[in-house]
């Protein structure tokens, strides 16, 4: 019995070493913290994709349906010479073209005044101003579309411009409303922090608090394109182009395949527009922001 619990020649029991003759073992203690400190790591979990593939096929797939069944309604109608005016020569593809240019121009300025204000009210030297900001940002969006773009148009006279205007003053308020609130959201713990390991005023902003606020700064941009785009339907009424042209022609003229081509294709314009957006407010968002991670 005492022979078998004896260990084999030429091997120590764990922990116990040779050294010049002497066996010695090691403290418990001390293999343990070996242990616990020669571990290793356990593997990090991969991050999974922030886009998933129905986020990326299921609006397209559905668009291009909606826009076939129409292309393919629209081809075996019966058009009078007037749908044919309306419709034919290229109207179509202007009319789409500026309709874009209009949404994509009013989105561009309503981002550098927007967000470059809503940074400015949030500052300690312009906190005082920023409820009247926010007033006059109130006003332009409860202002009723078709009133503001006849003030504008009386002003400036008929054209692009006009309409480019009216739609810049109706978008601000999602993105400068979004923007105050998501910089004002910042825990002030973490912007303390910032500062109190040396970085300038100007790091804080641009590598703490713009980071932390993004969300809600993409939130107010995906709904002001939105917006962009519907009331450049309104455009037509300044003399702006854009898809208003066929709605509006096909309304007076009760002409049904101009009204409905006219429609279709904005709200696809604004569907494709929205889901575009969203891609990019996931994209965008910083990963440290997400759920999980």
């Amino acid at each position: 019995m005492s022979g078998s619990s004896r260990p084999s020649p030429g091997r120590r029991p764990a922990g116990e070493h040779e050294v010049k003759g002497l066996a010695f073992r090691d403290d418990p203690g001390d293999r343990d913290e070996e242990d616990e400190g020669g571990a290793p790591p356990p593997s990090p979990v991969a991050a999974g994709p922030r886009v998933g593939w129905r986020k990326l096929t299921f609006l397209p797939v559905v668009l291009i349906a909606v826009l076939l069944a129409t292309w393919l309604w629209y081809r075996q109608a019966d058009l009078d010479a007037l749908s044919q005016n309306a419709l034919g020569n290229g109207q179509v593809t202007k009319a789409l073209w500026q309709h874009v240019q209009l949404t994509v121009i009013s989105t561009f300025f309503v981002l550098i005044i927007a967000i470059p204000l809503g940074i400015l009210l949030t500052r300690k030297a312009f906190r005082k101003a920023t409820p009247f900001a926010m007033a006059f940002a109130n006003m332009g969006q409860a202002t009723p579309a078709i009133g503001l773009l006849a003030l504008l148009v009386i002003w400036l006279g008929i054209g692009r411009r006009a309409a480019l205007i009216g739609i810049i003053i109706y978008a601000v308020l999602p993105v400068l409303s979004n923007t105050i609130a998501g910089l004002k959201a910042n825990d002030p713990t973490l912007l303390e922090a910032a500062r109190g390991i040396g970085m300038s005023p100007l790091g804080v902003l641009t590598r703490v608090e713009l980071p932390l606020a993004v969300p809600l700064i993409l939130a107010g941009v995906r709904t002001a394109l939105v917006l962009n785009v519907g009331t450049a339907t309104l455009a037509t009424f300044g003399g702006g182009g854009g898809l208003g042209v066929l709605i509006t022609t096909g309304i007076t003229s009760q002409r049904m395949p101009v009204l409905v081509l006219g429609s279709v294709l904005t709200v696809a314009l604004a569907l494709l527009v929205d889901w575009l957006a969203s891609l990019a407010e996931l994209l965008l968002r910083p990963r440290g922001l997400e759920v999980g991670t």
